[in-house]
């Protein structure tokens, strides 16, 4: 007998050159660096150059992930990209992605969950992967969310940030009784009852417009600990493990606040816990990824690593998932 795991062959990342700071920020809104450091731990923020797409951040994390995994374009077979700046109303990001990348073979598709996008796609890549449907997926978190901020809005415009991550998933058959690795389990919420707390206010149907990001942020931070606590501990359970177990802890990049106070209910330690929202500010379905791609790249993150992601965006949706490296 055997089975199909999916793997982690490859990870990438990219951020765009222009670096916004604190103080830059201070000089636009009524605000200051450490006014926004001592609320969410965020210091300075990349921002995509003008003319630059969340296809293209998409792209060159792709790039990433491919050489870092030895693999070609010709090998993917299913793209499927987070993100809630999609270049177009359609076609697809995933699509573009695709072209550009020069294949024309497979699926690509993207999902829109918010900063919950790449763990919802890494959840449905596991599932066809799994499940005979491709053998190589591609899987992105891509923003350009700098194109949806009001800069004149203090309460919004401090805390998010461009980039793009990526993780190349593999199936592998396996016999029945081998070690698990790759993807071990995830769990995915949605509670559309919040979706005034955290939303946009425009869209194509609603005003054919492209809007602004506008946050209850007292609200969005009351509910935040809890629900990513709900979902690690339903991947826990459902893999037997514990969070003593856990090498690193990878969670949406949001708020410092946040990720401190989700390590401290579920008993995960901070040297444990990976965090880059100093430097990235929440870069939404491209927090995870980047952050996946740094500790990857500084050797913090190695094969044989069980990591725990999560992240929680606006619908209200959250979600988690393990991951053996």
């Amino acid at each position: 007998m055997t089975r199909i795991q999916s793997v982690v062959r490859g990870v990438g990342g990219y951020l765009p050159a222009h670096i916004l700071t604190n103080d830059e920020l201070s000089k636009r809104v009524d605000t200051s660096d450490e006014w926004i450091v001592q609320r969410t731990g965020i210091r300075q923020r990349h921002i995509a150059a003008e003319g630059e797409m969340t296809s293209d951040l998409a792209l060159n994390a792709a790039k990433s992930a491919l050489e870092n995994a030895g693999l070609t374009a010709e090998d993917i077979d299913l793209i499927i990209i987070g993100t809630t700046t999609a270049d177009r109303t359609f076609p697809s990001t995933a699509a573009l992605v695709q072209q550009k990348l020069g294949i024309s073979h497979g699926m690509a598709f993207d999902i829109q969950a918010v900063c919950s996008g790449f763990v919802f796609a890494v959840t449905t890549a596991d599932t066809y992967l799994k499940t005979g449907q491709a053998k190589r997926a591609l899987v992105i978190g891509a923003e350009t969310f700098s194109r949806i901020i009001d800069w004149t809005d203090r309460t919004t415009c401090v805390l998010f940030g461009d980039g793009a991550g990526a993780i190349i998933l593999e199936a592998q058959e396996v016999a029945a009784d081998a070690p698990e690795n790759g993807v071990l389990a995830s769990s995915l919420r949605t509670d559309g009852t919040h979706w005034d707390k955290l939303y946009v206010d425009g869209g194509v149907s609603a005003s054919k417009t492209v809007g602004f990001v506008r946050m209850e942020g007292r609200e969005v931070f009351k509910h935040a600990v809890g629900m990513i606590s709900d979902v690690i501990e339903d991947v826990l359970e459902k893999t037997g493990s514990t969070t003593e177990e856990l090498d690193w802890f990878v969670p949406h990049q949001a708020n410092k606040r946040i990720i401190d106070g989700a390590g401290k209910k579920l008993g995960i330690p901070a040297e444990k816990t990976i965090v880059t929202v100093d430097k990235h500010a929440n870069t939404s379905a491209a927090s995870v990824p980047l952050a996946l791609w740094v500790a990857s790249r500084d050797g913090r993150i190695k094969k044989g690593d069980l990591v725990m992601i999560e992240a929680m965006g606006g619908g209200f949706t959250w979600g988690a998932s393990l991951i053996r490296w």
